[in-house]
C-alpha cells in the first residue's frame, strides 16, 4: 500500500497542518503530564491502526525518557502493573473516546469519574482535546495511507513550525 497523497505539499494542507500543530502545542504546554500525553496518543493510534502516529508517539515518548517496557505494554495496559492509576484513567478515556461507536453512551460515567479523581480542570481540558486531536490525526494519516517507520523525534514540529 503506497501513500495516496501528501497533505503537506498543498497550500490548504500546509495551512491546516500548521493550525493542527498549534492546537497540539496548546495540549503539549498544558499541565497534563507529557508521559500521559504520549501514552494516550499511542493507545488511540493503536486502536485506529495508524502506523504513522504509532511510530511518532512511540519515538517521541522514548526520546522523552519513556521506558520500552511501558511502551510495549500500552496495548495491554489493563493487564499490566507499570501504569499509575491516573495513567490508567487517561488510557480508559482514550479508549472510550476513540471507540465512540462501540458504546451507546460514549465515555462511561465510571471512566469519567476516575478521570476527575486524578486530573484537575486544566488537565481534563487538555486530555479531552488530546483524545479528539489524536483521533483526527489518525484519520488524516490512515485515509491517505501515511506509513510509519521513518519518523524521527522532533520531525513533526520541524515540518509544521
Amino acid at each position: 500500500m503506497e501513500p495516496r497523497f501528501d497533505l503537506f505539499t498543498t497550500e490548504t494542507g500546509a495551512r491546516l497542518g500548521k493550525r493542527f500543530a498549534n492546537l497540539g502545542q496548546v495540549v503539549e504546554r498544558s499541565p497534563l503530564p507529557k508521559a500521559t500525553q504520549e501514552l494516550v496518543s499511542l493507545r488511540a493510534s493503536q486502536i485506529n491502526g495508524c502506523g504513522w502516529c504509532i511510530d511518532m508517539h512511540t519515538k517521541e515518548a522514548a526520546a522523552a525518557g519513556e521506558t520500552a517496557v511501558r511502551l510495549h505494554l500500552v496495548a495491554a495496559w489493563r493487564e499490566s502493573t507499570v501504569f499509575t492509576e491516573a495513567e490508567r484513567a487517561a488510557l480508559a478515556l482514550a479508549e472510550e473516546g476513540t471507540r465512540l461507536a462501540d458504546a451507546c453512551d460514549g465515555v462511561s460515567d465510571a471512566t469519567w469519574a476516575r478521570v476527575r479523581e486524578h486530573f484537575d480542570d486544566e488537565q481534563v481540558a487538555a486530555l479531552v482535546a488530546l483524545v479528539a486531536l489524536i483521533n483526527a490525526a489518525n484519520r488524516l494519516a490512515v485515509i491517505v495511507h501515511q506509513k510509519g517507520g521513518s519518523y524521527e523525534p522532533g520531525m513533526f514540529a520541524a515540518v509544521t513550525g
